[in-house]
């Protein structure tokens, strides 16, 4: 069980606050139930009650900047997820997308970045469904990855490309 002041991971909702745990005065909550209110980082105006005893969705602490810098000096060794079928391909980055793994996202980025360059180079668009998965994963793990290390959002990439050449060289 989590705490109020903890920062987790919720599902879509990225990097979460959680500001308040016990029962909700809804009408449409459940009045025996306690719930977890939790306040979107990059939302602040937004909450999401989740029910403590919640199995369907992931919730887990947010990782650590160790954690984070030893997920980024590995992200040249993490492997593709490269699958010819669209349709299973699709599912990999729907289930990727749940784990809320920074590992499964690094790995759909990677995937979907070679894709993308691969058809740029036989001039073929991207595909929209590639696209949006991309954004997605993307968004997922720097929102994390931003957490955990105490920079911006939009510094992120950056960050990552600077520790992968340092340690290139």
């Amino acid at each position: 069980m989590f705490n109020v002041n903890d920062m987790v991971v919720y599902g879509n909702q990225g990097v979460c606050e959680i500001v308040n745990i016990g029962t909700l005065s809804m009408s449409m909550a459940d009045k025996k139930k306690e719930y977890y209110t939790l306040r979107p980082f990059y939302h602040r105006d937004a909450a999401v009650y989740v029910p403590v005893d919640n199995v369907t969705a992931v919730m887990r602490p947010v990782i650590s900047k160790k954690e984070a810098e030893k997920l980024i000096k590995r992200i040249p060794d993490i492997e593709n997820a490269w699958i010819i079928n669209e349709q299973e391909r699709e599912e990999q980055y729907k289930s990727a997308l749940r784990t809320c793994d920074c590992e499964e996202l690094v790995k759909i980025i990677k995937t979907l970045f070679k894709r993308k360059k691969s058809r740029l180079d036989k001039g073929k668009k991207v595909t929209v469904v590639d696209e949006r998965y991309f954004k997605q994963a993307e968004n997922q793990l720097y929102e994390e990855l931003a957490y955990a290390l105490g920079i911006e959002k939009g510094e992120v990439g950056d960050y990552i490309a600077k520790s992968i050449k340092k340690q290139a060289v």
